[in-house]
């Protein structure tokens, strides 16, 4: 189907803070969105009515997402995709934007924070983690920003890191890929900000994702997490969705170029 897609019913009332009735109808593209922040996302700008396509290698976890929240009336796309595969990539995002129009969101929420040193690091591992850390959002916006440009403007979400900004140890390359997220998100902004393309940096800080929490999250990053943050409490994937609703909306309509760091108050 092609052309702008209105949802056949009303979706659920978004469980988010704020509505954003500019959102309704718009096309937004979600990479990662199977699980953890990603899965926030999609849920958030699905129940505010935005026509949501999304991907990830996580078929099952994908696939289960966009039928609970088709059941709701929302209107979402999932299509499996490696996402390191930049042909494939962008031959998805093509089809997401045949599906339900033309795609003026785009939220670069993909990422593998896998702990690695310097000396285990090979230059095919280097290059892998690249891919999947940093090369894949230019990609992206590559493919849908003529789309923003024939629809008068857009915005683009980048995902950044704190990790890279406190200097943190055990994923060198990880950093890296994050702090030059923030030099494409400025580059970006400049090159399409003339075409009412808006490009900003979306940082969490230590979000208590089901991942996290498996792998990383023990006593003692309890204690430092409770001495770190300004604000008490858990910071959790739907903290990380509000603002990149308010990103994603007309709300900031003149907010590009900058970072939005969502972190309790961490750095």
């Amino acid at each position: 189907m092609t052309g702008q897609h209105s949802p056949a019913s009303e979706p659920a009332v978004s469980n988010t803070k704020a509505s954003y009735p500019g959102l309704r109808g718009r096309t937004v593209l979600i990479s990662g969105g199977a699980t953890g922040i990603g899965r926030a996302l999609v849920e958030a700008f699905a129940r505010q009515g935005a026509c949501t396509a999304f991907v990830d290698i996580a078929a099952e976890e994908g696939e289960a997402l966009s039928r609970q929240l088709n059941a709701e009336g929302c209107e979402t796309l999932f299509q499996r995709c490696d996402i390191t595969d930049i042909k494939a990539y962008q031959s998805t995002i093509f089809k997401a934007a045949e599906h339900f129009g033309p795609i003026t969101v785009l939220v670069n929420n993909a990422a593998n924070d896998v702990r690695h040193s310097l000396d285990s690091i090979s230059a095919e591992r280097f290059d892998e983690l690249i891919s999947v850390n940093l090369r894949h959002a230019m990609f992206a916006a590559q493919a849908v920003a003529p789309m923003m440009r024939q629809a008068g403007g857009g915005s683009i979400v980048n995902f950044g890191s704190v990790g890279w900004m406190m200097a943190s140890a055990g994923y060198p390359v990880y950093a890296a890929s994050k702090a030059a997220v923030h030099g494409m998100t400025r580059g970006l902004a400049r090159d399409l900000g003339k075409d009412h393309i808006r490009v900003n940096t979306l940082v969490p800080g230590w979000v208590m994702t089901e991942k996290q929490l498996s792998l990383w999250v023990d006593e003692a990053a309890r204690d430092l997490i409770k001495r770190s943050q300004c604000m008490p409490g858990q910071l959790l994937p739907e903290h990380i969705a509000d603002m990149a609703l308010f990103l994603a909306s007309d709300a900031s309509a003149m907010c590009t170029a900058q970072n939005f760091i969502v972190d309790g108050g961490w750095v």
